[in-house]
């Protein structure tokens, strides 16, 4: 193709050889070898850098809504149990230093296929290729590349070794994982209207059922979710194809190479897809997620320094034999006044214990009240 091309450029008959060969003249001192995995090597890196890009879309999008949430107080959980209170925005903000994180190994794995082996020719030898072509045909390729391309030191072994393409699958697995445990913390928590966790809302994006009226499903997420598996299925193909080379050379990189441009392209394409159609548009139910704070038998633990372990332990029983909220019984036992517990249940005091500037409160104890009223009082 490239021969034949070159000789319409040259004013020449397509086939026309004898002024221009694909192996003598085109192909001289490459063999596809060497040329086709230096070929896969910058390819991958253009890729790669489209999915750090759509990566950032999805992190910014987390950290805006974790800042939108900061102030909105709810229960973290603990193997689906309540644990101690949080707020949205710290939920939110994981997620975002989640695909930082990964952002960041993605570019350590893509710097290992910064090392080429063209000039390597059949198996690392450099046969048929004349002294210096190696370095020659390098710095031809970073200037018309602009990338920071290294020969590799020992070309024999960079012509079998597929470490690399391991390595980078084994980074596109995790991101993959993680997202979707991310997706289904979304799915989770939107669950319901009524009968789930409903502490969030995911934007409606197409009816939900034929036969029930009104459903609307966490689809976004779900097909993010899918995208995760097929990119951990094409770990294990990138895994098996590079464990089947053959003494000099793997003859299995054209399966790698669909397989790693199918990991990268889909989940590029997910998380732009998740953060313009799903993180974007979703809304707390902050009414609810407060209630469930002021209910919640892991409320006990943050108030634990203010009453002590043996009157928490008793709040806690009778929370959950009379199914009351801990507030509410604090409040009657007189255990803390209705001004300090009001103090100690704001979010910033609550999500950053010890780090919340402490202000002196009345500490007058009220025999009954309701956290409700409580709360309205003491704004």
């Amino acid at each position: 193709v490239i021969a034949n091309r070159a000789l319409e450029l040259l004013g020449h008959d397509k086939g026309s050889y004898d002024q221009l060969h694909p192996n003598e003249h085109v192909n001289l001192s490459q063999s596809t070898n060497d040329a086709y995995p230096t070929a896969v090597n910058i390819a991958t890196i253009v890729a790669v850098g489209a999915l750090a890009d759509a990566m950032r879309v999805l992190e910014d999008a987390f950290a805006a809504k974790a800042e939108e949430f900061s102030g909105i107080l709810k229960m973290g959980r603990t193997q689906l149990q309540d644990a101690v209170p949080m707020t949205v925005g710290q939920e939110f903000r994981t997620y975002a230093v989640m695909l930082g994180e990964d952002r960041l190994r993605l570019q350590e794995a893509v710097t290992l296929l910064h090392e080429i082996n063209l000039g390597a020719t059949a198996i690392g030898t450099g046969l048929n290729a004349p002294a210096g072509y190696a370095e020659i045909a390098r710095r031809h390729l970073v200037e018309i590349t602009g990338l920071p391309l290294v020969t590799a030191p020992d070309l024999i072994e960079a012509t079998q070794d597929c470490g690399a393409f391991v390595h980078l699958s084994g980074v596109l697995k995790r991101v993959a994982v993680k997202v979707s445990k991310t997706c289904n913390d979304l799915r989770l928590l939107s669950s319901g209207p009524r009968a789930g966790l409903g502490e969030i809302n995911l934007p409606p994006v197409q009816a939900g059922s034929s036969i029930m009226p009104g459903k609307v499903n966490p689809v976004i997420p779900e097909v993010v979710n899918q995208v995760a598996f097929e990119v951990i299925g094409n770990d294990v193909t990138v895994t098996m194809a590079a464990e089947a080379g053959q003494l000099q050379l793997n003859a299995f990189e054209p399966v790698i190479l669909h397989s790693l441009v199918g990991s990268i392209t889909h989940l590029a394409a997910a998380c732009r897809v998740l953060a313009e159609r799903c993180v974007r548009g979703i809304t707390v139910n902050s009414d609810l997620t407060r209630a469930q704070v002021e209910r919640s038998i892991g409320l006990v633990t943050a108030l634990n320094p203010e009453i002590g372990y043996v009157a928490a332990t008793e709040i806690a029983r009778e929370a959950l034999s009379s199914g009351r909220g801990v507030a509410e019984l604090i409040l009657e036992h007189g255990l803390i006044s209705p001004e300090r517990l009001a103090h100690l249940l704001r979010p910033e005091h609550l999500a950053h214990p010890g780090t919340a500037e402490e202000r002196p409160v009345p500490d007058r104890a009220v025999p009954t009240g309701r956290m409700e009223s409580t709360i309205t009082r003491c704004g």
